[in-house]
């Protein structure tokens, strides 16, 4: 999801900026940060709704890492193996994967690994469209939030 605009990269440096404020500024900002973020995880979570295993899987984090900065959208594969699969890097189409052939062999082959077949899927991406429809408002609260927290602790 490439994102072209000033503001965005601006903010962007402002956060990898963050990494050098004090820890308690950091505390302060942190509540600030995930309740920017709370639409896009609902938003990603009513997406995959049609999954019980994804909305549960999906996670919001807040870093001030320089590595990684910001609030971003997780989902555990450990949680619900298939997540990966179905947001296909945010992409409409298919993916393919293998499945059992049950009728040949019986439950014990399938089970064992033997003779599976592929079949494709219909992907049905759900975090790229969340964070894509909430990313404005999440970088126009983050500013809000930096901005508030840089003027109370005396930063102009």
């Amino acid at each position: 999801m490439a994102r072209t605009s000033t503001n965005t990269d601006e903010l962007r440096r402002l956060i990898r900026d963050l990494s050098g404020l004090p820890a308690d500024v950091r505390r302060e900002l942190r509540p600030a940060l995930r309740k920017a973020g709370q639409h896009a995880l609902v938003q990603a979570r009513a997406n995959a709704s049609w999954s019980r295993q994804i909305p549960p899987a999906i996670r919001l984090s807040v870093s001030f890492a320089a590595r990684r900065p910001g609030v971003t959208l997780i989902g555990d594969r450990r949680k619900a193996p298939p997540i990966r699969a179905f947001e296909n890097l945010g992409r409409q189409g298919f993916f393919r994967h293998p499945v059992p052939n049950t009728r040949r062999r019986g439950l014990r082959a399938a089970a064992s690994g033997e003779r599976r077949r592929w079949v494709s899927q219909r992907a049905r991406p759900f975090l790229f469209p969340a964070a894509e429809q909430a990313m404005q408002q999440i970088d126009a609260d983050i500013g809000a939030a930096v901005e508030a927290a840089a003027r109370k602790h005396g930063f102009k």
